[in-house]
């Protein structure tokens, strides 16, 4: 086929090498499969009773066993042929175990029921236990599974203690049991119907396990200290085969080597991101500064004590040691090497995660900073991998960003950095060599970029606060334009451009987009040629074709630019309902970052960029990133982690394999999308080390090693900035400093002014653009025609990258 004949003609042709399509293949359903049980984690296994023995007898209870999570909602759900729930999964073993019928029954009816009434997965409360099913299934086995189920979703947050009286903004469906309209202790924790079951049942049984089905942090307390639980498996969301992976790692088919990418903390108060979470719907103030997750719980004085599941835990059924540690530094880089021995009786396969401890110095650090990592290959019991990490000296610098020692410079202070080497940050043990520095140095000198304007206090090391000065922000909200109403700036389709524009061609030079890929003409020529109203229709979204509903780039025929179709789906190509188009979804992005294997997230990246491709679409807007800064974020199933490092690490590695397939990945949100409620208007309020040495980094990572060909901005304002129209971090950091050469789109129906955005390096106003407003803004100085040039340049380089 030629160029662009797929997004251009839609002639929806299989890719598979038999003439078969890829999209919910059999292939790729397996993918999704293989993939969740690289990363579900087994917390607990007292006594060893897992894997289940072949033929063990078992009772199923919890309405999750039924009613299964796959993922998320919004723009992270998927339209699939089927899911496979726990129930299901274990019946598609066979004779590996014998189910309890009576406590399947009663929580299908159940949930079938609440289903037909439009009760969505996940949004079901829990139903009460009838006794005579508990007698029944005692006399039947020794062995019971328990398993809950938790669900959030797009454009709302989870729930808090300090809303439990009352209205939770923004949620159509709480996540939790009501009662005369007051919220129940729930969503973080166990709701009461749900410490009722998990109480009845683990009394009555000799052996309890936990499954949770769940897409982010959660209260595990309960399974940790209680006698009567003998073993706990977090199953994440797993997409639609995530039910027969959970139940195949329950029996022994597989090896759990997850590994937790958040910390689980006693209480959802321990964590320093939420205790203000909700205070206010237009700000979000990020005094915990650097210390998220384990930079907090390893750093602060008695936070440590506040862990239940330390970053990097997880169990296997076999039992590895880490031996023959040796560090050495040449040229810069620090190589770690160490062996990895099973000494158990079954496969499996470890992570082997590299922590520093720097001096605190002016600066001040976390205790310890994962700096390297890598998961082995599948050992036999017995067997020995020589484990091999490398990374640069300069990943430990810190930013100076008030000017303690270099201001806005990366430094490394002097004194000694301290590895640490396990299989989590808690259990990492010192290595004997250390990184000696008798100087300071600076890595690298840079200019002050989005520096707070309403920040006040920012944590330090030692427990106490730093006061900061307080910035002005009023020029950012300067409007040379008369400001689009709200009903103006939401839910608009983009409209169809006029057939003809006045253009710069004489008729016998005119030229086709397709010359500049041939090479017939340079892609500054061609824009050259196109008008002011070529150009204001260029830097906006265009209708949408085919399956499509998230609409698209580009559409000029009359200069021969392809309408090139985007669609959502971190979890899998998100097409909807009513189209008829099912698709594989993955899991979620919480448990592909538990797998510790950005290999996992490139086949994943492979086979979704392959249905992409497929359904003629040429964007996918994905991998979503953002930080897990506090477990109440509703969105978080969609990011990785709250560490930085792996974060980047996972996604780069789902970035290469998405556009292995000549389609676009989209990294997003760019950037600090730590909260739902109010999204498009909510200031997210952070210094600029925490924004450089946390928010972004992960961003940076992926630009610098897996080059995406696009990137999509965030809803909410940043130090008084929105981040569709901060230039400090558009062209400043993401072009400027790390070398960004891809296409930078809004997300959709931003309260951004298009010609401020494009200004600003924003080159794509989502899901429609404002043509007037740019005639208008061009006509009256404040954007300029080259600025207008260069959007152009990075919205056609995309659509050149495409086949």
């Amino acid at each position: 086929m030629g160029k662009w004949s797929r997004i251009m003609y839609h002639p929806n042709l299989p890719l598979g090498e038999d003439g078969n399509k890829v999209t919910a293949s059999a292939e790729h359903i397996a993918i999704s499969k293989n993939a969740a049980k690289e990363g579900m984690v087994l917390l607990k296994n007292e006594k060893s009773i897992l894997p289940l023995a072949r033929g063990q007898k078992v009772a199923l209870f919890g309405k999750a066993t039924i009613d299964y999570v796959k993922g998320g909602g919004g723009s992270g759900d998927v339209t699939v042929p089927y899911v496979t729930n726990l129930a299901e999964g274990f019946k598609k073993l066979g004779a590996r175990v014998s189910l309890f019928e009576d406590s399947i029954d009663f929580y299908e009816d159940y949930v079938k029921g609440l289903y037909k009434e439009g009760k969505m997965p996940g949004l079901i409360a829990e139903p009460t236990l009838p006794e005579d099913i508990l007698t029944k299934a005692k006399a039947f086995t020794d062995t019971a599974i328990i398993s809950i189920s938790r669900y959030s979703g797009e454009g709302w947050d989870r729930k808090s203690d300090k809303v439990i009286d009352r209205t939770f903004k923004g949620v159509d469906q709480p996540l939790i049991d009501m009662t005369n309209g007051i919220f129940e202790r729930g969503d973080f924790y166990l709701s009461k119907a749900e410490e009722e079951l998990v109480n009845s049942v683990s009394k009555a049984f000799e052996k309890t396990v936990i499954v949770l089905n769940i897409g982010g942090m959660f209260d595990v307390s309960w399974i940790k200290d209680s006698k009567d639980i003998d073993a706990a498996l977090i199953a994440w969301q797993g997409g639609m085969e995530g039910g027969l992976a959970t139940a195949e790692l329950l029996c022994g088919l597989g090896n759990p080597s997850g590994k937790l990418a958040d910390t689980f903390a006693r209480n959802l108060s321990d964590y320093p991101g939420t205790e203000h979470f909700h205070d206010s719907d237009d700000y979000v103030e990020y005094e915990e500064d650097i210390y998220v997750g384990y930079r907090y719980f390893e750093t602060i004085k008695d936070a440590s004590d506040k862990v239940i599941y330390p970053f990097g835990y997880g169990l296997s059924y076999t039992d590895f040691s880490v031996s023959r540690v040796k560090i050495r530094e040449d040229d810069g880089i620090i190589t770690v090497k160490a062996n990895v021995t099973n000494n158990g009786q079954y496969a499996g396969k470890e992570v082997v995660q590299i922590y520093v401890s720097s001096p605190q110095g002016k600066l001040g650090k976390p205790e310890k900073t994962l700096v390297g990592f890598k998961k082995t290959a599948l050992l036999e019991p017995g067997q020995t991998q020589r484990v091999v990490v490398e990374f640069p000296v300069d990943v430990f610098a810190s930013y100076d960003d008030l000017g303690k020692i270099q201001k806005s410079a990366y430094v490394l202070e002097k004194g000694r950095y301290k590895f640490f080497v396990g299989t989590d940050v808690r259990n990492a043990r010192s290595a004997e060599q250390e990184y000696v520095l008798d100087d300071n140095k600076i890595v690298c000198q840079l200019t002050q970029k989005m520096a707070p304007v309403a920040l006040k206090k920012r944590l330090l090391a030692d427990g106490t606060y730093e006061m900061l000065e307080q910035g002005d922000a009023s020029k950012y909200n300067e409007n040379e334009l008369t400001p689009l109403s709200e009903d103006e700036l939401e839910g608009m389709s983009p409209a169809i451009r006029p057939e003809k524009s006045v253009n710069r061609y004489k008729p016998a030079d005119k030229r086709q987009l397709i010359d500049v890929f041939t090479g017939k003409i340079s892609i500054d020529k061609f824009i050259e040629g196109l008008s002011d109203e070529d150009l204001a229709w260029l830097v906006g979204g265009q209708p949408n074709t085919g399956v499509a509903n998230t609409f698209g780039y580009g559409n000029n025929n009359e200069f021969g630019i392809p309408n090139v179709m985007t669609a959502d789906g971190p979890a899998g190509l998100r097409i909807q309902p009513h189209v008829g188009v099912k698709t594989t979804a993955f899991p979620c992005a919480t448990l592909l970052a538990c797998t510790w294997d950005p290999e996992v997230a490139t086949k994943v990246g492979i086979a979704g960029g392959e249905e992409v491709k497929e359904n003629n679409i040429g964007v996918w807007l994905t991998p979503a990133m953002n930080i897990h800064r506090s477990p109440l974020c509703g969105r978080n199933f969609e990011y990785y982690s709250e560490d930085p490092l792996l974060t980047g690490k996972m996604a780069a590695g789902m970035v290469r394999g998405i556009q292995s397939n000549h389609i676009a990945a989209t990294i997003k949100h760019f950037a600090l999308n730590n909260k739902e409620t109010n999204r498009k208007d909510s200031d997210s309020r952070a210094s600029e080390r925490a924004i450089r040495e946390i928010y972004l980094k992960g961003f940076e990572i992926v630009v610098k090693e897996a080059h995406p060909w696009s990137i999509m901005t965030s809803y909410n304002i940043i130090n008084g900035r929105r981040a569709s129209e901060n230039e400090d971090m558009i062209n400043g950091i993401l072009r400027g400093e790390w070398g960004f050469d891809g296409m930078v789109t809004t997300d959709w129906w931003t309260h951004g002014e298009n010609y401020k955005e494009c200004k600003a390096g924003n080159d794509m106003k989502m899901g429609c653009g404002y043509p007037d407003r740019i005639i208008a803004a061009l006509e009256k100085g404040a954007i300029t025609r080259d600025e207008l040039n260069k959007a152009a340049k990075n919205i056609l380089t995309l659509i050149l990258r495409i086949d």
